[in-house]
């Protein structure tokens, strides 16, 4: 089934000269890991910020399952998505649990289901919630709290995940055993994972189909075995070219 489906999708900014996004035509399956690549001002973060309607087309239309999110209260879009951003934002006056079951109490949830739900995502992304429960943000790492961060969009359950460059901030090291999670972890869901970043080998050791985009348009989006060994135009010819020296490069030192 259709998660998502982009249907010429549009936007200018009013102050602009040029699309930031330039007619987007896209089809994601559900369960589908899509990752978009692209470098800073290629209208990927834009893309992703219309999909959950914090920016509204210019033109075109996005449909998820199957429905118009521009009939939908954007409130009840958001909702249906959990939204992950590399700047974690967790309240720091909170306690880990607090901010996690943030949504579920504006939501109304009773306080065993939130207790429960807490604890089962505590779990899932490996922090005991005994240990983990009470702290406040500033007593973890910086990848502790972005998995906490991960666990807060993960509350409610969505069918799809949206993450603008969650390991930006990230050392190299939790930046990769937190790829190697987050990889695991939508292989145990049935859920539609959308990331958007600007680093090659993040886009494409995670994604199981990448878009790549330039200029707001989107140039290729095929399997990375496919985009690798047949790129549609010079631009994703010099992005597979560079991310090749860097091997190259590796090797050289090593060897």
């Amino acid at each position: 089934m259709e998660a998502i489906l982009y249907r010429d999708v549009t936007k200018k900014f009013n102050t602009a000269s040029e699309y930031s996004v330039d007619h987007v035509n896209a089809s994601i399956k559900e369960g589908e890991f899509i990752t978009i690549l692209g470098s800073s001002g290629c209208g990927k973060t834009t893309l992703l910020k219309m999909t959950n309607r914090l920016y509204e087309p210019t033109e075109g239309k996005i449909i998820l399952f199957g429905e118009d999110i521009s009939t939908v209260d954007p409130i009840v879009v958001r909702r249906r998505m959990g939204y992950v951003i590399q700047q974690v934002g967790l309240f720091p006056h909170m306690t880990i649990e607090d901010n996690i079951a943030a949504i579920p109490k504006l939501l109304k949830w009773d306080r065993e289901k939130i207790y429960d739900r807490v604890t089962e995502l505590l779990k899932l992304i490996d922090l005991d919630p005994g240990e983990y429960r009470k702290r406040f943000p500033a007593q973890l790492s910086g990848g502790q709290q972005q998995r906490v961060g991960l666990a807060r969009a993960l509350v409610t359950d969505p069918k799809i995940m949206l993450m603008d460059e969650p390991f930006g901030a990230i050392d190299a090291i939790t930046r990769l055993n937190l790829q190697n999670e987050l990889k695991k972890l939508h292989q145990g869901m049935k859920k539609t994972f959308l990331l958007v970043t600007h680093d090659i080998n993040e886009a494409f050791k995670l994604g199981d189909r990448v878009m790549i985009m330039n200029e707001g348009k989107l140039l290729q989006f095929d399997e990375p075995g496919k985009i690798v060994r047949d790129p549609a135009n010079d631009f994703v010819d010099t992005l597979i070219r560079s991310a090749r020296d860097q091997e190259e490069f590796w090797e050289a030192v090593k060897g």
